[in-house]
Formats: C-alpha cells, structure tokens, sequence
C-alpha cells in the first residue's frame, strides 16, 4: 500500500511540476508576443520591417470572431485515424488583436566614471571635474500603439507606468526590461538616446524611461524595449497607417493551429501571412515539447514500481496462504473463485493506497501552489518558483489506469493458485 501510494504521489506531483513549467513559459512568451503573428509576405528573416496597411477588412473587427466549427482527424489516446474525419468546436476565438513594428537600434547612456582623489588635490583642496563615459548596447525597440493591451502587460511591469500615447504627436516613453536598466544603470525617469540607421543614414532619438519589465526570459528581457509606433513610423519613412504587423490573441492555446490555418486561408489577402509564436521560436517550444518525454519516463517507472510490488505481496499472500487454499478447494472451490478473492484483496490494497496517495500528492501539491516554497534559478529556468498546474482529469486516468494496469498484471501471479494441490496444501504448515 505504502509502494502504491509513494508511486501515485510521484506521478501527480511530477506531471503537475511539468505541466505548470509548460503553461508558465508558454504564458510568457505568447503573453508578450502574442499568439499569432500576421504580417506581408515579404518580410525578411532579419529585425527589418516590410510595411503593411493597417487599414484591413480584418482589423480590429477580428476580436469578434468566437468559437468556430472546424473538420480533423478523429484520434484515439493520441493517435489519428487517417480514414475518419469527425467535426469538432475550437475551446474559443480571438480575444485581441494589436499592431507593431520593430526596429534594432544602439543605446547611448552617459555614465559618470568613479575617481580617486590624488594627495595633491587633497593638499590643494581642489575637486575634480566628474568625467563621463558612454555606455552603449544594442536593443530592439518594439513600437506598440494605441491598441496595445496594457491589462495583459501589467503582469510583467514590475515598476513605473504605461507609455502615454498621443493622437498628433510621438511619444519619447520607453519601457526597458529590468536586465537592461541593471546593466545601464537605468531608473525611472532616466534619459537615453537611441541610434538608428537606416539606409545610409544614421537617425537618432531622445527617451525617457517610463516604466521597467520583467518577463524572466533573459533571452528577449536583454534584447527588446517597448516605446510608440510613431516614432519607428518616422524612422522608416512610413505613411500613418503603415505598420510593421498584427499579433493576434487567441482565448486558448489548443486552438491555435485551427485559428491559424482559418486566418491564412480564409481571412488575410494574398499579400500577407500569419504563422504561430510556435513557429517562430522553434527551439524554446521544441524544449517544452521534451517534457512530455520526461513526464511519460516517470510515469512508466512508476507503474512499473506499483506493479513489482503488488505482484510480490500478492505471491506472498498466496503461499501464506497455501492451507487455505488447499481447505477451499477440497470442500468444492474452483479455481477462478478463489483467484477472485485474492484479486479483491488486492484490488483493496490498490485503492487505499491510491487513496492515501492522492491526498499526500495533492496537499504536496498545493503547499507549493499556496506557499511556494520551491524556488528556482529564473536564469536558468525562466521561472521564479517551481510552476504547480493540476489537472483533475490527468489524475483521474492516472489514477484509473494505474488500478486497471496493475490489476491486469496480477491476473498472471494468481495464477499460482492452480499449481497448489488441496492433499499438500492441507498438511503444508
């Protein structure tokens, strides 16, 4: 029972651990990107923008398009069946829809330089003059407009206030992630200029510091600043309803695929095309993708430790047994009655302890949900603490299989019930 219930804490605290730690990065980087990316066919693979119009048949009225029917491949326990097609419901639709543009530029901060007095200017009482040095480092800057939902943003703006946007002119609000201004030193209220180049010639331009991000992937904290569209707008010399694309939010993840194939071919021109955050940061997905990897190896090793263990107890209460047998089957018991009674016994030893293991798993579980007393390296993990994402129905086929499976592997053990003689079992002591 104690083997049983050990096993089944190990897989509900471990598929929780891994399914949290794969919404918890994928929340954050659709979260700032979006789920899908709409933009002209023409795009370079580099940071360059294409311009595209923003006036589209499809924006902003995109955001009412709801759950939709759509046709797949009917599957079981994962696998498609290529001859049968079934109909099914997206979980949602499209919940926003913003505009952007990007442009990678060069940093400039005046920093002053730390001097020591010398024994004549001690002497003399003469003060130094501070000197300054300028600190540069390359960022991308990411121009949002009036449309850019802030609701979702306010979850990584750790200090400071939104951009304050205006209808006639350019705003020089920026907000930087909380690893640049570490680096430069950057508060609040702090002045920096940005250098652009584009085509032959270098641009310049004056920000001030707004606000402070943090979405603990250093990869895009150390490259992207947030600042108004209309200055990258100037820069590249667009006209006002020019932009560099559209980043589309959907309500559920599982939908997106289905969206994203609706949108290609039934919605955009010819002249543009959407493609998922998931394709355009393949490695990031293909690593989360590995967990599952991770998460099907602890569930098998686990099964495999219920079923060594019950297989052993119920071989050792049957040889304990063995008089007893031998008693039931001289007074007319056949066998498959008394394997029956075995199987119950053990089908009672599997439920207590399933029992005792899911309410350890559970409280586990939520101690670290409530209390988060695991932390980890966000460096290295891209998360603070260790993520926690129950899923009541995984524990449940867990829990079900784990019984059924377990069970159907003590059918063999049993059978060592057919090999006691009732003469031998009767005198064996």
């Amino acid at each position: 029972m104690v083997a049983v219930a050990l096993s089944m804490v190990v897989m509900i605290v471990a598929t929780s651990l891994i399914n949290g730690f794969q919404k918890g990065i994928s929340s954050k980087i659709f979260g700032f990107w979006g789920h899908i990316d709409i933009v002209d066919t023409n795009v370079n693979r580099s940071f360059e923008a294409v311009p595209t119009k923003m006036n589209q048949d499809f924006y902003p009225h995109i955001d009412t398009i709801g759950s939709m029917l759509y046709r797949t491949k009917a599957s079981i326990l994962g696998y498609e069946l290529e001859d049968k097609m079934v109909d099914k419901m997206t979980k949602g639709g499209i919940r926003h829809i913003q505009v952007y543009a990007q442009k990678p530029g060069i940093i400039k901060v005046k920093q002053e330089v730390k001097q020591t007095q010398t024994l004549d200017d001690q002497t003399t009482g003469r003060k130094k003059k501070k000197k300054t040095t300028n600190q540069l480092e390359g960022i991308i800057i990411k121009g949002i407009g009036a449309d850019f939902d802030w609701e979702n943003m306010s979850d990584y703006l750790v200090k400071g206030r939104p951009i304050e946007l205006y209808d006639d002119k350019e705003s020089k609000d920026i907000i930087v992630s909380e690893e640049t201004a570490r680096r430069l030193r950057l508060d609040i209220g702090s002045k920096l200029r940005i250098h652009f180049v584009e085509k032959v010639n270098m641009l310049e331009r004056s920000f001030k510091v707004c606000g402070i991000y943090k979405t603990g992937m250093e990869e895009f904290d150390r490259k992207f600043a947030l600042a108004d569209i209309k200055v990258l707008q100037n820069i590249y010399n667009w006209e006002a309803d020019e932009v560099g694309g559209f980043e589309v939010f959907l309500d559920d993840l599982d939908d997106l695929d289905v969206i994203r194939d609706y949108l290609y071919f039934e919605v955009l021109p010819n002249n543009m095309f959407a493609q998922t955050i998931r394709d355009k940061f393949p490695s990031i997905f293909d690593w989360l993708d590995l967990q599952d990897i991770n998460k099907i190896v602890i569930l098998l090793l686990m099964v495999v430790v219920s079923i060594i263990n019950m297989i052993t107890a119920l071989m050792i209460l049957i040889l304990e047994r063995t008089n007893m047998i031998g008693t039931l089957k001289a007074m007319g018991s056949t066998d498959w009655s008394i394997r029956k009674i075995f199987l119950y016994h053990a089908l009672y030893i599997i439920g207590l302890g399933l029992m005792f293991g899911n309410i350890i798993g559970l409280a586990l579980c939520y101690i670290q949900q409530r209390f988060e007393i695991i932390t980890l390296s966000e460096k290295d993990y891209y998360l603070s603490v260790a993520p926690i994402e129950i899923n009541l129905w995984t524990i449940l086929l867990l829990n079900i299989g784990t019984m059924l499976i377990t069970l159907l592997f003590l059918i063999i053990p049993s059978y060592l019930v057919t090999r006691i003689n009732p003469v031998e079992a009767i005198r064996f002591k």
